[in-house]
């Protein structure tokens, strides 16, 4: 069913009263009055119904399931016991997971004291998440000492935690909610089987409740059986923005028309139109757009690949131009690594002289609260279309504005249109030139600066041949991230202009790959430089080169030598030749041989009749081979005759060639 037309209004209007002490940590975290997503979900999901919660990014849905959890959790006639899970959230990133986790702490840390002078009543609830200092054994250990009754975690490590080490000692028959946070992306086909494991595995008899903002009616109605929710309340929290149209449009009773979205209405969503060679470019002089016009602070700028976020992240503090802090973050990284970037880049401090800027891939993207973003930039589309609102989401959280740009090259610009469809609406903003803004998108001449920022970064990329490895890498990951594009039809490999894309991302020469082939290769020219003698900064590095160098042009001086070596055997090919017909004579004589003691064996077992008809095929058989053997004794003579130089080759080979071939 659809959410009723609920306006947010006072957390005191809940049919069901919160506690007073939960009540009392909404209102100290800022929240003073419930959003539409809350006042829509928390009294259904506090009436024992199992709820599909669709709302957009920055809306406030972990509140939405924090509070029905506790509350539920509260009103429990026993308490849990020990090794009893109470409430299960599971979340597809070890960063979302560790937000929610944190939320539930600031809760749980502020409850009273109990009236029985016990220490807690409400332990604090159990992370598990892939670490560097605690393995699925310990996650057990540390459930089992502290109690926890809410537990948070990523499918692996949650699956692991129940069903593998966990399988004897934690227990779930006392479990009152389910939770899964972003559910689309859980429900994908990627976590299909550990999600059926660990719901198969869990009551019947419980409260389950999916959120996301971009989840479909395909994506949601599809699942709900195989997830186990019994007649879902669907929860559609939409935004809808009113604008004066013409008079042929649709129009409301205002005269204007609702134009419904599924990104926040104080997000302003531009992209830009550019050849691939200018987008590093365009992305510079967006930053200096947002500075210096909007007094931005907090960038995240989104790459496809991890590859491409660990290059750029040595590349753009050079062509930037200003003092900026950057970050880099993305799932290849380990988790410890991925958690200091976050709270850093989080907790860092505004500041216009100095720029706090994140770059990203889609681990980034979903659910993250990070509240002092003030730009978020997608340098790549994402390769999945649901990513987009969810990258966009980072800004305009919670009703704060944000500013949203896209760069879009070539045939890209199609995906507009296609994200109107699916509510996301695009603005276009003309190509920012060095002095004023240009609208002659389609007819301008390519940017001067492109050739600039191409010397630029071949300069830094010749102090080290580590790094010239890495703009190999991020540029042949970006092209396979290509080629996956859910919207294949806008995004193909065919329409890549690979000339402009190495010069955007300044490489020194092209790699060697199927997708680059010399008609596409036309105004490329390979940066000047010895290549034997470029070296790698780091000495190690440096001496392994060396060392495989070594090995390669030994290996080149061994395989000219057995050339020499074959060149000097195929001289001497008249002796070879001799050699190959006595092998061919010896071969014969063991035929006639073999024949031979044949005959004798028939002689002896056939009767006198078949003797007779035997005996004549034989003797026809016997003068044939009689013949051969002839022929192989004159060869005989006549090859010593030619050894000790009685006849020459040329004669040899004019008496018997035809029988030496």
């Amino acid at each position: 069913m659809s959410a009723p037309n609920l306006s947010a209004g006072q957390w005191e209007s809940i049919p069901t009263p919160l506690t007073s002490w939960i009540l009392d940590v909404i209102g100290s975290m800022g929240h003073l009055q419930m959003t539409p997503v809350q006042a829509s979900t928390i009294p259904l999901f506090m009436k024992n119904k199992d709820v599909v919660v669709e709302a957009v990014t920055g809306s406030g849905k972990t509140l939405a399931f924090v509070i029905p959890v506790l509350e539920r959790l509260i009103r429990r006639e026993t308490k849990l016991k020990s090794n009893e899970v109470g409430a299960l959230i599971i979340s597809p990133t070890r960063e979302l997971a560790t937000q929610i986790h944190s939320v539930f702490s600031v809760f749980l840390k502020s409850q009273p004291e109990p009236e029985d002078g016990s220490l807690i009543f409400y332990p604090e609830p159990l992370l598990l998440v892939s670490s560097d200092h605690s393995s699925p054994a310990q996650d057990v250990q540390r459930f089992l000492s502290t109690g926890a009754d809410i537990v948070v975690g990523t499918p692996g490590r949650i699956e692991e935690f129940l069903l593998g080490k966990g399988r004897n000692s934690v227990s779930v028959k006392g479990l009152e909610v389910l939770i899964m946070d972003e559910a689309d992306r859980l429900l994908d086909l990627g976590f299909q089987n550990t999600l059926t494991k660990i719901i198969t595995h869990l009551p019947k008899q419980r409260r389950t409740g999916l959120f996301s903002a971009t989840m479909t009616d395909a994506d949601a109605l599809s699942e709900l059986v195989r997830v186990g929710l019994r007649n879902p309340a669907r929860i559609v929290v939409k935004v809808q923005t009113k604008k004066v149209v013409n008079p042929a449009s649709k129009e409301d009773s205002k005269g204007q028309i609702v134009e419904e979205r599924r990104t926040p209405a104080s997000l302003q969503n531009f992209y830009i139109s550019c050849r691939f060679s200018e987008k590093l470019v365009q992305l510079v002089r967006i930053i200096q757009h947002e500075i210096s016009k909007k007094q931005s602070s907090h960038f995240i700028v989104y790459f496809a690949t991890c590859a491409a976020v660990d290059y750029f992240y040595k590349i753009l503090p050079i062509v930037t131009g200003f003092e900026s802090t950057f970050y880099s973050l993305h799932g290849n990284l380990a988790p410890s690594a991925r958690t200091r970037t976050l709270e850093s880049f989080s907790s860092s401090i505004p500041s216009l002289s100095k720029p706090c800027i994140l770059l990203a891939t889609d681990v980034a993207a979903r659910g993250l609260d990070l509240p002092n973003v003030d730009v978020v930039i997608q340098f790549d589309p994402p390769t999945d279309t649901k990513a987009f609102s969810h990258r966009c989401g980072r800004t305009a959280r919670a009703g704060k504005t944000g500013t949203a740009w896209t760069l879009l090259a070539g045939r890209e610009v199609e995906l507009v249109d296609f994200l109107n469809v699916r509510k996301i609406p695009l603005k276009k903003f003309a190509y920012i030139s060095n002095e004023t803004t240009s609208n002659q998108d389609e007819d301008r001449p390519e940017d001067p600066d492109v050739a600039k920022y191409l010397s630029c970064i071949r300069e830094k990329l010749k102090t080290d041949r580590a790094l010239h490895d890495q703009s190999t890498k991020a540029f042949v990951s970006f092209v396979r991230a290509y080629s996956k594009h859910e919207a294949s039809y806008i995004f193909r490999v065919k329409d890549l202009d690979m000339v402009g894309l190495a010069h955007s991302y300044g490489l020194l020469r092209l790699p060697k790959m199927p997708e680059i082939k010399e008609p596409n290769i036309e105004g490329w020219e390979d940066a000047n430089l010895s290549w034997d003698a470029f070296a790698y900064a780091d000495p190690s590095q440096e001496a392994k080169r060396n060392s495989k160098t070594i090995k390669s042009e030994s290996a080149a001086r061994n395989t000219a030598k057995k050339e020499r070596h074959k060149a000097r055997n195929d001289a001497w090919s008249g002796q070879k030749g001799k050699q190959d017909k006595r092998v061919r004579r010896q071969g014969r004589k063991q035929q006639k041989k073999k024949w031979l003691n044949s005959q004798d064996a028939l002689a002896l077992d056939s009767t006198t009749t078949t003797q007779g008809k035997r005996q004549r095929d034989d003797d026809a058989e016997s003068e044939k081979n009689n013949d051969d053997w002839g022929d192989l004794a004159r060869e005989e003579k006549m090859a010593k005759r030619l050894r000790k130089g009685e006849v020459s080759q040329k004669e040899f080979d004019a008496e018997f060639g035809d029988l030496i071939q």
